[in-house]
């Protein structure tokens, strides 16, 4: 048989295995579960939009310095929990520039307790209110209270960048349609993409400067 013969008889052995495991032991999901012959790297993700409940595709944990510049720090077809990436992901940070940033914007899911006390640790300002029922504003300054909830919208507004770079690289650069059939020849499709985005905001070439803030994003 030929050489795309003898790879799909593999993944269709395979994926013969795991039905069979779901069978015997009357289980319904699987680590690893093949769901396409022809891309057996590709995992379900739940997701739980309207029009679809599960995505096909790879998850991307990524951030933005404050220059413009996405970083890939992440890149996996298993679904995984982002939150627990802040910590790799601020200390890559370190690696680049030679210090922490003085503060970390991020989505709800990251800001959990061991994360907050990671960052309190090494002095970085974690964006989002703290956990816990609201504090009551009775009794406090309201210049003191402005400038709080002036301090949230900043934060809130710096985050925003990484959404609309994802979307900008699934519009303007065909980041929403990776149909590659191999899993290397995927991955380097989207870091190519992620290339050119960065190209686009670094003209002159240099990919690199001094920042005091970094963004956290997901990508499905």
């Amino acid at each position: 048989m030929s050489r795309k013969e003898y790879r799909d008889l593999l993944v269709i052995n395979k994926a013969y295995d795991q039905q069979m495991y779901l069978y015997q032991k009357h289980k319904h999901s699987i680590r690893g579960k093949i769901v396409s012959l022809s891309h057996p790297h590709v995992r379900p993700i739940a997701r739980g939009k309207a029009r679809g409940a599960y995505e096909f595709r790879a998850k991307i944990s990524a951030a933005i310095a404050e220059h413009g510049l996405m970083y890939i720090d992440r890149l996996e077809w298993e679904p995984y929990n982002e939150s627990g990436d802040l910590q790799m992901q601020v200390e890559r940070y370190r690696d680049r520039f030679g210090h922490y940033p003085e503060s970390v914007h991020v989505d709800k899911i990251y800001r959990t307790r061991e994360n907050r006390a990671w960052c309190e640790e090494r002095k970085i300002r974690l964006s989002g209110p703290p956990l816990g029922r609201p504090v009551s504003t009775a009794g406090i300054d309201k210049k003191i209270l402005r400038a709080k909830r002036k301090q949230e919208r900043r934060d809130e507004s710096i985050r925003q960048a990484i959404e609309g770079a994802f979307g900008v690289g699934k519009r303007r650069y065909g980041l929403d349609c990776v149909y590659e059939k191999l899993r290397i020849t995927s991955e380097t499709t989207i870091m190519i993409n992620m290339l050119v985005l960065n190209m686009e905001k670094d003209p002159e070439g240099s990919l690199c400067a001094s920042s005091y803030c970094i963004q956290f994003g997901n990508i499905w």
